[in-house]
Formats: structure tokens, sequence, C-alpha cells
């Protein structure tokens, strides 16, 4: 591919998703730092489809992406990207406010059912009291999804690119000179989907950043040998303390819900994080924790107003962004690229995001 339409930045779900969208009508050419995309947030992900899962903002991205989760068109997948699995939201007597505020916010537009948390969740301690189930949230194959975007972006005629970091790019006459740690291309369009490194790569071609901040998020599995059943639902706290959910018998999934502020890098589990999480499940549930068995971390990246970031940078021409996914781009994956890809071609939105306003996304917000 000797001078592509359009880069993309970034290999992980919002790279892969929006260039295999991109690439029905364009050249598109990849670029990944790493020797494996999605090796950072994506490959690292808990990913489960939930509609209130990062809020009011994300709420409409999410349900308009789960019919196509769920029932992928055969050329993109033969198979469900979504295993059924529900959410309980506890809470103590003290997260009273957080419940009602979940209720009135979403009541409307999701299912949601107030229930005693202590039917659901055998061994649930006394003090969590209150409990809202959320029926539809499903669990993502993070991996199934990530490679079928890879595989319709390369069946489209896509490149990727891998091993390759972009070292900067200039405005040329018609589109943008790039340098890469590979060498030079010439391409019309760049699209940063880089996620923890967005205002990096932004800040390397000569746009101002917009404050895409990567924030460290710890996940610890651990063998509980006593956990009732895996079937169990995810357990999320209403206060936003952690959540946890059953990943085979005996095994659990668990994260303290941190945010902790991170340089954009290959992020790595801090013992205190680690050992929060493990006292938070244990103040939950009674079910004696008989090993921590892996420990990870990721990098969840945020715009200054917690919702993503879709749209052309309104003072560098041909410079779109596509980040601020947060640890909902997964869910969300394929609505923000339908919306992205009709915003970069200039059309109207297709019927699967029709409804959907993209003015809240734009980076022009940030003016």
């Amino acid at each position: 591919m000797t001078r592509p339409d359009i880069v993309v930045v970034g290999g992980g779900i919002a790279g892969a998703s929006l260039g295999a969208a991109l690439a029905e009508h364009a050249s598109v050419l990849m670029l990944e730092m790493e020797t494996c995309a999605g090796y950072h947030a994506t490959g690292r992900s808990v990913a489960f489809w939930e509609e209130t899962y990062g809020g009011l903002a994300v709420q409409p991205l999410t349900t308009a992406s789960g019919p196509i989760l769920a029932a992928p068109d055969p050329d993109f997948s033969d198979v469900s990207f979504l295993s059924p699995r529900r959410t309980l939201h506890v809470g103590r007597a003290q997260d009273g406010v957080a419940r009602d505020q979940l209720l009135r916010a979403f009541g409307d537009k999701v299912r949601l059912e107030p229930v005693d948390p202590a039917t659901l969740v055998p061994g649930l301690r006394p003090e969590w009291t209150l409990g809202v189930l959320e029926p539809g949230v499903c669990d993502i194959d993070v991996a199934a999804l990530h490679q079928a975007w890879l595989r319709q972006f390369r069946r489209r005629g896509g490149e990727i690119r891998l091993a390759t970091t972009l070292k900067g790019a200039m405005r040329s006459a018609g589109g943008w000179r790039i340098e890469t740690d590979k060498g030079a291309m010439d391409c019309g369009i760049i699209v940063n989907a880089a996620g923890a490194w967005a205002d990096v790569v932004a800040a390397a071609c000569g746009v101002e950043p917009i404050g895409i901040a990567p924030l460290r998020r710890t996940v610890v599995q651990l063998r509980v040998p006593t956990m009732p059943s895996a079937d169990l639902p995810l357990v999320m706290d209403l206060a936003s303390q952690f959540y946890f959910r059953p990943e085979s018998e005996g095994r659990v999934w668990l994260t303290p819900h941190d945010e902790e502020p991170s340089p954009p890098c290959d992020a790595a589990p801090e013992e205190l994080a680690v050992a929060s999480a493990v006292a938070r499940f244990q103040a939950v549930v009674d079910w004696p924790v008989e090993a921590v068995e892996r420990k990870w971390a990721g990098l969840r990246s945020f715009s200054r107003d917690r919702a993503p970031v879709y749209g052309f940078d309104p003072a560098t021409r041909g410079f779109f962004w596509f980040a601020g996914q947060g640890g909902f781009g997964i869910q969300t994956s394929p609505a923000a690229a339908l919306l992205a890809a009709a915003l970069l071609r200039g059309e109207a939105l297709p019927p699967a995001v029709a409804a959907i306003d993209p003015a809240p996304y734009s980076p022009a917000r940030f003016c």
C-alpha cells in the first residue's frame, strides 16, 4: 500500500473496529507499535456488555451494539460474542442514594429490578441489603471479537503493520507525511485510535492534546473453592469500590475498581491494589480465598468529561479522534465504529446508530 487514504494509529479494539468499517470504502493502513495487536487494554479487559456501565453518555452506544454482538452478520462471525451473565448491583444501607440514582437514571432505558441480593448470591454478608438486578448483562468473548474485527479489516483490503511506531507527522499537500521508526509514508487522513497514547500521538502530529488520561485498573484471579456456582451474576458495588465475576468453577475475576493516574505504559499491578481487592471481596462474601492465582493491570483512557471522543479535530484538517473509550470500548465497538465511520466519510448515520446524537462525542466540545 503506497499511499493509503487513511492511516489508523492503534490496533486494539478501537482501531480494529473502525479500521474494518473504513476499509470497505477506502484504502486503510493500520500502524500498531507492538508485535501483536490488542496487547494493552484490549488484551487485558474483563469485558461485559452492560447498558448502565459508563453512564448515560455511553448507554446509547452500548444498547445499539447489543444486537450486533449477539447476532452478528455471517460475514463477520458465525457465532455470538455474548453469553448470559446478569449483574447484581449491591450496596449497604448508606448506598441508598446511589441505588435510587441508578434506578432513576436508567429506569426508562434499561431493564432494572430491585431485589433482595441475598437470594441471588449465597454467602453474601448480611450488611449487603440493597440490590438491583440488571438481567440483560452478558459476558463478551473479547479475543474472538477483536480477531473478528481484524479478519474483516484484512478481508476488506486493510493492511496492518506491526511493531511500527508513529514518530511524527506533518501536513502536506492533500494530506499528511508520516514518519515511523520503519520509514516514511504519505496518507490523506490520520485516525488517532491509540488508546492511552492518544494525546502522545496527537502531539507528535502537531495537534493540540485534548486531555485523554490513562488510568490503571487492577484485576486479580482468585481461587475460591467454596464459590456456590460459576453461573452467579457479576456483582458490582453501588459505591464503585469493586466488582467481581465468576470466571470458572471455583475461580473469580475481581477488581477494586481502582483508577490510578498513569503515564501510557505496559501497566503492571501494584501489591497495595491487589491487597485492597482481596480485602474488599472478603468484606462482601464469606467464601474463603485459597489463593491469588493471577494478577494484571491495564490502562483505561478517559476524556475530561469521561465520554468518548469521535470526530475530526476542529483545528487540524484531516486528523480524526477515536479515543477516550474508557472501560467501555469493547461493549460499544460495533456502534462506535459505525458512527465514527459515517462522521469521517461525511455520510448519514446508518440505521443501527441513526438514533444516536454524535454531538456529545465531538472533540470540538473541548475548545
